[in-house]
């Protein structure tokens, strides 16, 4: 039986609440196949909704950025936000513009942000590059201390969080299943291409082999 994440009133999905999930694990999967999130906050009344990279450990979620952020300093001092995280996995393709719609899983985490230093600080970097690229950091140099300190990390509980997954074929009105028009699904999904040297690398410096699985399939 998977962990349930119990929703707050502020979490608890209203509208299509068929496709609502609070289970631990499927939150967890959801986030960490994400490579972007988008934190909503607001200062001065006016809203803000800012992409910026994401990743999880253990029941929180970081996000990180230079220690000048605006964002980061607000949300450093206790403004609430709002993060989400969304993977499209299909266009579906119904019988009516109306019935049309897409297949994807969603995140929504409510909260206030906990400023994250000394070792928990190196820790949750070195998993903003582990989440991007697997092996990555037993191979680059670590971060300077100059570099960590122009750094701010936050991290967010996942304690108030909730999931919508909208999946399968199109849902259609009775009378349109006679319809000639086609229907169906059209998935997606993000893929990465060949890996570019940087025109400065050294000769002689071969693709290491965390990074071979971004080649294409020949």
């Amino acid at each position: 039986m998977p962990n349930q994440l119990p929703p707050s009133e502020r979490t608890r999905i209203r509208r299509l609440k068929e496709l609502a999930r609070y289970d631990e694990e499927v939150t967890h999967a959801i986030l960490d196949e994400a490579k972007v999130c988008h934190v909503g906050f607001v200062d001065n009344d006016q809203p803000f909704v800012i992409p910026t990279a994401i990743a999880r450990i253990n029941s929180h979620v970081y996000i990180h950025g230079s220690r000048v952020s605006r964002m980061l300093k607000l949300l450093a001092q206790g403004h609430p936000a709002c993060i989400t995280v969304t993977l499209l996995d299909g266009i579906v393709v119904a019988r009516s513009a109306f019935s049309s719609s897409m297949n994807y899983r969603s995140v929504v985490i409510l909260g206030q942000a906990e400023k994250v230093s000394g070792q928990e600080k190196i820790k949750s970097l070195d998993a903003f590059t582990e989440h991007l690229i697997p092996g990555r950091t037993a191979d680059v140099r670590p971060s300077r201390p100059k570099e960590i300190a122009a750094t701010t990390v936050l991290r967010f509980s996942l304690s108030e969080s909730s999931v919508k997954i909208s999946e399968g074929p199109p849902v259609d009105e009775k009378a349109d299943y006679e319809s000639d028009v086609w229907a169906g699904v059209i998935p997606l999904q993000l893929v990465s291409d060949t890996p570019q040297p940087d025109p400065k690398l050294k000769k002689g410096i071969k693709l290491p082999r965390y990074l071979a699985h971004h080649r294409p399939a020949r």
